[in-house]
């Protein structure tokens, strides 16, 4: 059985004396190669349907807003199932790939409301009477405005990427030698460690899981606030007056619009 942190060796070790620690930390490797490749393919695919869908009109753009309510309700995991019961040994570059082509409906979403509504903008409109072409628009006059947006969803998809890993991975889809912290999570299940209370050998992967999950959606707040000009006169006053020693909650009601006597009526 392997031993507790506080029996001599504070590192977490298997029942064959490996050491779990350097096992996470071999394994983050893949996590974070998957969760990028498969944010970047995601990111890159909803940029192209978001923009384009939200720019266009007529049937070109109603055919591809099907598309993406299409890819919103296919499962991902079950495809990712089939594809790596199809593929023996599938590898981690495939794995992200089908996380990617899987997990871009709901950022092409978001970009699509906002073109949307930049595309009536002025500089939109002095552009296309000048004869512009439709990509240097979006390159030059679109994307910049999108940016924010655009990091907000790859952020998002890292996330989702890595827990889709690690799902994975735990449930046996993924090789076991292959490793990432899924794999660790997996193995210690195969040999027991849940039933023989060592709850200790989920701690390391574990602990990692939830510090990468919560760091991504913090930056992803952060990129909200900068992006939402409320939460950030919010959040600036709510920094103010807590150097200040004053209630941080009254930051958040100022920021409310008072209901007028008419709208009351």
């Amino acid at each position: 059985h392997p031993p507790p942190p506080w029996a001599g060796c504070w590192r977490v070790t298997t029942h064959i004396g490996e050491d779990v620690l350097s096992q996470v930390i071999h394994g983050t490797r893949g996590v974070i190669v998957v969760g990028f490749l498969a944010a970047l393919i995601a990111t890159v695919i909803a940029i192209v349907v978001g923009v384009v869908s939200g720019y266009l009109r007529g049937w070109r753009s109603e055919s591809l807003s099907a598309l993406t309510n299409v890819f919103l309700v296919i499962p991902g995991l079950p495809l990712i199932i089939i594809v790596a019961s199809m593929v023996e040994d599938a590898p981690l570059v495939l794995i992200a790939a089908v996380l990617g082509i899987t997990g871009w409906a709901w950022g092409a979403r978001v970009l699509r409301a906002q073109t949307m509504s930049l595309r009536n903008r002025d500089f939109i409109q002095a552009a296309r009477a000048n004869g512009e072409p439709l990509s240097r628009i979006i390159a030059v006059e679109m994307l910049p405005n999108l940016m924010a947006l655009i990091a907000a969803s790859f952020v998002g998809t890292v996330t989702a990427a890595i827990l889709g890993l690690t799902t994975l991975s735990y449930i046996g889809v993924i090789p076991v030698d292959t490793y990432n912290w899924g794999t660790i999570l997996n193995w210690a299940s195969a040999q027991g460690a849940f039933r023989q209370n060592q709850w200790w050998w989920y701690l390391p992967p574990g602990l990692c899981i939830a510090a990468i999950g919560v760091a991504l959606s913090l930056i992803n707040f952060g990129i909200d606030e900068y992006v939402n000009p409320r939460l950030r006169s919010a959040g600036e006053r709510a920094r103010a007056m807590k150097k200040k020693g004053l209630d941080v909650n009254d930051a958040v009601t100022a920021v409310r619009p008072t209901p007028s006597k008419d709208s009351a009526v």
